[in-house]
Formats: structure tokens, C-alpha cells, sequence
């Protein structure tokens, strides 16, 4: 049997077979315990870190349930594969990233686990959770965000073991990246339907101050508006919004297609008819939502699988994933 420890906190308000779980985990993904090494017996876990037998039991029932251990009659548990831990720290956890992480788990090896963090766009949080997560991954998959301390915080990380994803800014050449066009890929989706969007007699962009989308959408929306001579224009005052009969309307963020779609139902509106809408990133619901919700949206479910194919391999990547224009009613 290897030396490790295993630690137990009696003070902690994690439960103690959890805490026992990933004590051993983390050692197996340390290389500390290694495939077919001995765990300790029931009774010396029971002995040195004061833990009931229901407690010991549990922690090796789950790790058998998760087949990182297997238990052999009268000899005891054996480590059964190696374990790879993943640090998956995404911005926000909307639809759109659930796709995004369904794929990237459904696409793992089973021996990876996976903890999934979130940062909300606050540079302290995303600070805390890279410095405290350092040393305790093999792989690191990270959403970065417009701040200027972002690339001093993920230069702490070994380049190889970094994977930046959905928004590459920060990123540099060392680093591996899968990612989407924000900018050009818009300009292209408008363009290949343009015959469609010209049937509105303007083209309105609402980008709210709430929003943290990429602002590089608006120079290429005004490059298409220009480009194909539409009357259109940019909001970005939250009161402005108000929706005209007539008008089509680029929205970046979901929180303004329900205000969208909200006053055109007091108006007695139909999307598509009356009025028309383009909404960024697909989500599941979009294609039944008022007969269908028109989209422009890279594929999350291909970023997800590509990810987990850096996580599983060891080569570097960089990959633009495509970014397409789905036909829908709405248009």
C-alpha cells in the first residue's frame, strides 16, 4: 500500500464520507495511490481518523459505485484506474452552457472528475478560485473575461494544462483555445439572410448595460447595416427599449427576447409578422418558443466535446467553433 494521508475534517459541514471520497480521490489523482495499491482497512480508518464503521463503509461504497476502487473477499480495496481531476470555472450557468457542459461531461473518459466553479465576471472571485485551485488539476478549462488582471491570473497556470473556451480574449499564442467568432462570423450569418432581414424598414441592436456579450457585435452590425443600406441603430439606454411595429431586433441576451416578446403580446404583435427578432446563443426552448425563435449561435454542444478532447488527450488546440444563423418564424 502507497503512503498517503487521508484528511477528515471534524469541524467541517461537509459530511464525513464525502470529505473520505475525495480525500482518496485527490490522492489517486496526485499519483499518490496508484492502480492496484491497497486503501487502508475498515477498522484503521475507523482507528486513526475516528469514523464510524457506516462512515467507512459509505465512502467505499461510492467509490466502488464510481469504479475508482473494487473490493476483493478477505484481502480488502484495491485502486482500480487512475483518476484525472478537470477545473471546469465557466462565467455563468445559463441554457446555453448547460448544452455546453452535458456535452463536455458526455464526452469524458469515466476516469476524469470534474469540478465546476463560476466567476459571474468578478475578477476577485475568478482570482480566488485559480489561486486556491492551483496544483490540484490536471487540466484547467476557463472562460476568461474583458479585465486587464485576467492574463497575470491564468499566467499561473502551466500553458499546457490551460484550455481557454467560448470567448478567447486574454488568450495568447502559448495557450490552447476553442472558441467563437463574436465579430466577422455575425457580419457573415447577416449577410447570407440579408434578403430577409431587408424586409423590416429598421434594424435595431440592443445591447444593455447589463450584458457582458463581446460590444464587438455592434462594430460588425453597423458594418452589415451599412454594407446592405438599412436604416438601423444601436441601444444601449434600457428605457430606449421599446419595441416598434415594423423594426427587426438583434437581441444578446435572454432577459431582453422575454421583454421582447412581453410587449409584443400587449401589443397583439406576432414575431415574424409584425415584427421580427434575432436572438444570440441557441438555447432548447428557441425553436418551440412562439413558433420558433430565430438564432445565431456557435455550437455549443461541438465546444463542449472539443474541450473534453483536450482534457482526455495531450495535444494542444486551437479551434474556432462555427458560428451559424438557424431560420426560424421570428425572422
Amino acid at each position: 500500500m502507497s503512503s498517503f494521508k487521508i484528511s477528515v475534517d471534524n469541524g467541517s459541514n461537509i459530511l464525513k464520507f464525502q470529505q473520505l471520497v475525495e480525500s482518496i480521490i485527490h490522492s489517486i489523482s496526485r499519483n499518490e495511490l496508484k492502480p492496484g495499491d491497497m486503501l487502508p482497512s475498515v477498522n484503521q480508518l475507523m482507528s486513526e481518523c475516528q469514523l464510524s464503521r457506516d462512515t467507512v463503509f459509505k465512502a467505499y461504497a461510492e467509490l466502488k459505485k464510481r469504479g475508482v476502487v473494487e473490493s476483493v473477499p478477505n484481502r480488502g480495496y484495491f485502486v482500480t484506474q487512475k483518476i484525472t481531476r478537470v477545473l471546469l470555472f465557466l462565467d455563468t450557468f445559463k441554457a446555453y452552457k448547460e448544452v455546453l457542459y452535458g456535452s463536455f461531461l458526455k464526452h469524458l473518459p469515466k476516469n476524469v472528475m470534474v469540478d465546476l466553479h463560476f466567476h459571474h465576471y468578478n475578477i476577485d472571485v475568478f482570482e480566488k478560485i485559480i489561486s486556491e485551485s492551483l496544483g490540484k488539476y490536471s487540466k484547467y478549462v476557463v472562460m476568461n473575461f474583458d479585465d486587464a488582471r485576467v492574463p497575470e491570473i491564468i499566467g499561473k497556470i502551466s500553458p499546457e494544462k490551460l484550455l481557454v473556451i467560448d470567448w478567447k480574449i486574454h488568450s495568447s499564442e502559448i495557450h490552447s483555445v476553442v472558441y467563437q467568432d463574436f465579430g466577422e462570423a455575425v457580419f457573415d450569418c447577416l449577410s447570407e439572410n440579408a434578403n430577409l432581414v431587408k424586409k423590416y424598414r429598421e434594424f435595431i441592436l440592443y445591447y444593455p448595460t447589463f450584458t457582458y456579450h463581446p460590444i464587438e457585435i455592434a462594430e460588425y452590425f453597423n458594418k452589415f447595416c451599412q454594407v446592405f443600406k438599412m436604416k438601423h441603430s444601436v441601444i444601449y439606454n434600457d428605457n430606449e427599449f421599446k419595441v416598434k411595429k415594423g423594426a427587426l431586433y438583434f437581441l444578446v441576451s435572454d432577459r431582453t427576447l422575454a421583454s421582447f416578446l412581453d410587449q409584443c403580446f400587449e401589443n397583439g404583435w406576432e414575431p415574424g409578422v409584425d415584427v421580427g427578432v434575432i436572438s444570440y446563443n441557441e438555447t432548447p426552448m428557441k425553436k418551440y418558443v412562439k413558433n420558433g425563435i430565430t438564432v445565431i449561435s456557435t455550437d455549443f454542444e461541438m465546444m463542449g466535446q472539443a474541450a473534453a478532447e483536450f482534457v482526455a488527450g495531450d495535444q494542444p488546440v486551437r479551434l474556432k467553433i462555427p458560428t451559424t444563423l438557424k431560420l426560424r418564424s421570428s425572422l
